[in-house]
């Protein structure tokens, strides 16, 4: 089994993190070996270690194989903005095609269940002509959508899936995550798009003030993803 997924979301900040650390600990559970990837990362900290980001930390926390950082978040980025305006300020040029050729680097270790994660939405761009998406078309592979329980995510969520299919892609599933504490409509809304997004819900994370990593799997079904 060498099951690959992409993990996109509505917007940034919506969780891709934790549904992918979930999504990484459930594949553990379940026997298999896993490997994450987040090709770029935006908003990271000097270490002596050099530039870290927590995202991307996560994730490798959560691999069974044993994998460098270097190899998980190849590409890190100090200022937490957009990517491709911190690449321009600083000669960088992202390119998909590149950064696809490493994800392929890392899918070739083999790991049963690999996440690779974007940044921010399906369309944050990487340079003037590319985006995020370019690396997920790059690859073909299936997309995991993450959506934020929230006002105005019926239809972030909805454009989120149109665009992902309009680019040959198949949307594997979504989770619906929960990122504040309190929210109007939160059952009607996630029934909304389980009615109407035309995939598998995987779960629904709840709001944790803070998030034990240990614990994030019980909330996915990862079934439909590693199924045959």
């Amino acid at each position: 089994m060498n099951k690959a997924y992409f993990v996109t979301g509505t917007d940034t900040g919506v969780g891709k993190t934790t549904v992918a650390v979930a999504l990484l600990h459930a594949a553990a559970a379940r026997g298999l070996t896993t490997a994450a990837i987040k090709p770029v990362a935006a908003g990271c900290e000097m270490t002596p270690d050099g530039l870290r980001n927590d995202d991307a930390l996560q994730l490798q926390r959560a691999c069974t194989l044993d994998i460098d950082y270097q190899h998980v978040n190849p590409v890190a980025l100090e200022p937490a903005i957009a990517p491709h305006f911190v690449a321009q300020q600083s000669g960088l040029e992202l390119q998909a095609a590149q950064l696809a050729e490493h994800c392929r680097s890392i899918l070739a270790l083999g790991a049963d269940f690999t996440v690779i994660e974007g940044a921010g939405g399906w369309r944050v761009p990487l340079n003037n002509d590319e985006t995020f998406a370019d690396i997920a078309s790059a690859l073909n592979i299936p997309v995991i959508l993450v959506v934020d329980i929230k006002l105005g995510c019926l239809n972030h969520a909805l454009l989120s899936a149109e665009a992902i299919r309009g680019d040959g892609l198949s949307l594997a599933a979504w989770v619906a995550n929960r990122t504040m504490d309190k929210g109007r409509c939160h059952e009607q809304m996630v029934e909304d798009l389980r009615a109407r997004l035309g995939c598998p819900l995987l779960g629904g994370i709840p709001y944790m003030q803070v998030i034990d990593e240990t614990k994030l799997a019980m909330f996915v079904d990862i079934e439909s993803l590693v199924a045959n």
